[in-house]
């Protein structure tokens, strides 16, 4: 995939104000921990994730993302006029029709001929998402485009906790402990064709692989399916996803660079989906690239699935980790297995 008229023109985000450690969730499991004799604080050692945000109950989804959508138009100087089309992409969604993005774009005043539609695949669905906004600008069809996610943790959690005091084995802990690694946040993009761009922040192209045959080792949904059981599930094989992710990740990252024709000292940032300190050290080592040269948001804001990777984009930004001229790589996976990398000339 190349682009030649697509820009990155802002990245906005909401995060919450409850912080909830990793020491708070793990109180909550020291009879199951004795039971089974496993020592105590596994998440930090195992993850490295410290603390994690937490929404409100009350406010729907798509407040929070249109919240974080107002930002983004608000710096990119774009009005809701000009935007032709709102793609929510979160995995957490209101409600299963109509589109979340519906919501969002009444919010923001978003209305006309604009295309509004959700996308779901994963942790991916942000990066698919601007994916099918930069084709629709290469294309012509529209001037500018908004994608929006916001994801929540606190019930994937709290339903996690319960099932293990049910079912106290190891290996339904084994199954939930990655549950515990979630948090909650919302991110907006607003990209735009380079001739009502004010950043020219080059948006260049990318890499796409799939392996689906890896589909069964995570899953979030209804027990049964949807047409089963209302009852939701969450598991996960977190040694499989490490696996299998990271062979998926090589054969993605050495598409990503021979589309963009770039080495792999020509990346001066990197900026991958936020796991935990494992799937960080694994795959920078796994694809050549020096810690130094990526930035990371995991030990205090847990994994946001699809908000984790532009949000520590935005937040490397703010930092001046990512400074303007830099070639910045967006490493993102989702279970399923599938794998997405987009280059961005900053």
């Amino acid at each position: 995939m190349r682009w030649d008229r697509v820009c990155v023109e802002a990245i906005a985000y909401e995060l919450p104000e409850q912080r909830v450690s990793s020491e708070e969730l793990e109180g909550q499991l020291d009879g199951l921990y004795a039971k089974l004799r496993i020592p105590s604080r596994q998440l930090v050692s195992m993850t490295g994730i410290r603390e994690r945000r937490w929404w409100p109950e009350g406010p729907r989804l798509a407040d929070h993302a249109a919240r974080a959508g107002r930002k983004a138009l608000e710096d990119a100087g774009v009005s809701p006029e000009d935007v032709g089309t709102v793609i929510y992409a979160g995995v957490c969604r209101d409600d299963m029709e109509p589109a979340t993005a519906c919501r969002v774009a009444d919010t923001l005043g978003i209305r006309g001929d604009a295309l509004v539609l959700d996308h779901s695949n994963a942790c991916l669905g942000v990066l698919n998402g601007m994916v099918t906004v930069a084709n629709m600008i290469e294309l012509g069809q529209i001037r500018a485009g908004l994608v929006v996610s916001c994801e929540t943790a606190r019930e994937i959690a709290t339903d996690a906790i319960a099932r293990m005091l049910d079912d106290p084995t190891v290996g339904t802990w084994s199954k939930c402990i990655a549950s515990l690694t979630g948090g909650s946040g919302a991110i907006a993009v607003v990209l735009t064709d380079r001739d009502f761009s004010f950043t020219g922040r080059r948006l260049l192209g990318g890499a796409v692989r799939a392996a689906p045959e890896h589909h069964r080792i995570a899953r979030w949904g209804a027990r049964e399916g949807i047409a089963g059981q209302t009852s939701w599930i969450m598991d996960t094989d977190a040694a499989e996803v490490l696996t299998h992710g990271i062979e998926l990740g090589k054969r993605t990252w050495a598409a990503f660079l021979d589309e963009l024709r770039w080495s792999i000292g020509d990346v001066d940032r990197a900026v991958m989906h936020q796991v935990g300190a494992v799937h960080q050290s694994t795959i920078l080592d796994a694809l050549g690239i020096e810690p130094d040269r990526e930035y990371s948001t995991f030990e205090t804001l847990g994994n946001i699935g699809t908000v984790s990777l532009p949000i520590t984009a935005a937040r490397a930004a703010e930092d001046g980790f990512i400074v303007e001229g830099d070639r910045v790589g967006l490493l993102g996976i989702g279970t399923g297995l599938n794998c997405l990398m987009l280059g961005i000339q900053w």
